[in-house]
């Protein structure tokens, strides 16, 4: 098995071997995913069979990960968040009840990268975070160095780590995980457990915060007071919903790598910029800046923000789905405890489903006089069948107020120095979620009126 960028090593198979590859690691047979049809047919049409996850006996059971959504086993617990998060954020009008914090922890964003762009990572990763716990808890980040940011940000990077492939031994020898912490050669169990406390710091601490909040008649609209509010639920249930919304925006994670794709795309492909840009100051105008109500009045940047998922991937090996009993497939036998992955890298660059797909071309998800759109990342992106992310309209609209701000009040472009263009990094990390490598960006403001915008609002 490949232990570096996985997603280019399995696409690369599939062109010798089709859609379905299958590799088997210490008898545990592990079948890849390539194309949409298949993942769509295997993952989608047989929810019902491949909606569980495999065992990760590190971070699921040592660390305790298995406690949130993400690793959580398919069954009546794992339903009961669903439909918490169905509740509260699975409608229109509730998530317009959260959208005034997204609104402006946007505005901070562009407030803060106009001031400094060289801090562009660390501003997209706070942004990521501050405004998942404005939507989580209610919970306003101050400062740069604020308590709860940290603390997510340790979690989040400690669950990456713990789910890389290889990353122990212990995931594939199962016995492992019963060797007590002090026993010698043991130090990775000394250092899961600390990270235990560390997942439970992100679960505990701002939920107490929210719970203190309530009691005060302090608390602004959340994911958390909504459902204290509202529905007489088990208090260890709505912890690890609201547990499991941030993690699934990912603080420091999902959220700041797809804006510094955007970032890096608005760089590399100037006239998607100004065409999105175009389309703002003819819906908008100069008067005031976009808003979730604008969302529909503004096609071409909302396919701007599917082709930004697409044409980067966030995840792009997604989280492993496990069969819960026999199947067959395309003539093909996967037997009960089979881990399937599905090879979302690969299926973003389908040329059945995207045409030049290395190419970052918002118009091919509008239809026009010859075409209609081709295949909704979406539909790719967030998961398959019973396992799409219940936070997925929450996370789509959040990069939506992020991006049209953004376009709004900055110019994005490669750098000059001394005379000479810099041509950015194209390079991603490997591991659970993928970044872009550093790289230098010109970050100007759009114009005088743009920056009294941004400091009023």
């Amino acid at each position: 098995m490949p232990t570096s960028h996985e997603w280019r090593t399995f696409s690369q198979w599939s062109e010798e071997w089709g859609d379905i590859i299958s590799v088997h690691l210490l008898g545990k047979l592990i079948v890849i995913l390539n194309s949409s049809h298949v993942a769509d047919g295997m993952l989608g049409k047989k929810s019902a069979i491949s909606s569980d996850r495999p065992l990760f006996p590190v971070a699921g059971e040592v660390m305790g990960w298995r406690r949130l959504l993400a690793l959580h086993q398919y069954g009546p617990r794992w339903r009961e968040i669903c439909r918490l998060f169905s509740q509260t954020i699975g409608t229109h009008n509730s998530l317009m009840r959260l959208a005034n914090g997204l609104e402006k922890e946007a505005c901070e964003l562009v407030r803060r990268i106009a001031a400094d762009p060289t801090s562009l990572t660390q501003y997209a990763q706070r942004f990521a975070a501050a405004s998942t716990l404005k939507i989580t808890y209610g919970y306003t980040a101050k400062k740069e160095d604020d308590e709860l940011l940290q603390i997510a940000n340790t979690a989040m990077e400690e669950f990456s780590l713990a789910l890389a492939p290889g990353a122990y031994l212990a995931d594939l020898i199962l016995i492992l995980t019963y060797i007590p912490a002090w026993f010698p050669g043991a130090g990775w169990k000394r250092t899961a457990l600390e990270w235990r406390r560390d997942l439970n710091k992100m679960c505990d601490i701002p939920y107490e915060f929210t719970k203190t909040q309530l009691k005060t008649e302090a608390a602004a609209p959340s994911l958390v007071s909504l459902q204290m509010e509202n529905y007489d639920e088990d208090e260890a249930i709505i912890k690890d919903a609201a547990s499991s919304m941030y993690a699934a925006l990912s603080p420091g994670e999902k959220t700041s790598s797809a804006l510094r794709s955007f970032f890096l795309a608005m760089m590399c492909f100037p006239e998607a910029q100004k065409k999105a840009q175009e389309e703002i100051d003819r819906v908008i105008g100069s008067d005031r800046l976009p808003s979730v109500a604008d969302r529909e009045r503004l096609p071409y940047v909302r396919a701007l923000c599917w082709e930004v998922l697409r044409w980067r991937p966030i995840a792009p090996l997604g989280v492993p789905h496990c069969l819960t009993q026999d199947d067959l497939h395309e003539g093909y036998f996967f037997p009960k405890g089979t881990v399937v992955i599905a090879n979302i890298w690969s299926m973003m660059r389908d040329p059945r489903c995207y045409s030049s797909p290395d190419n970052f071309n918002p118009d091919r998800f509008l239809v026009d006089d010859n075409k209609g759109p081709e295949y909704d990342p979406r539909n790719i992106v967030f998961g398959f069948g019973r396992r799409v992310c219940p936070g997925s309209q929450l996370a789509e609209l959040s990069l939506f107020m992020s991006c049209a701000v953004t376009l709004a009040t900055l110019e994005i472009s490669k750098p000059i120095v001394n005379g000479k263009v810099i041509e950015p990094s194209m390079e991603y990390t490997t591991g659970t979620v993928s970044h872009p490598c550093e790289f230098q960006c010109s970050i100007k403001l759009r114009s005088s009126r743009t920056e009294a915008l941004i400091a009023v609002s």
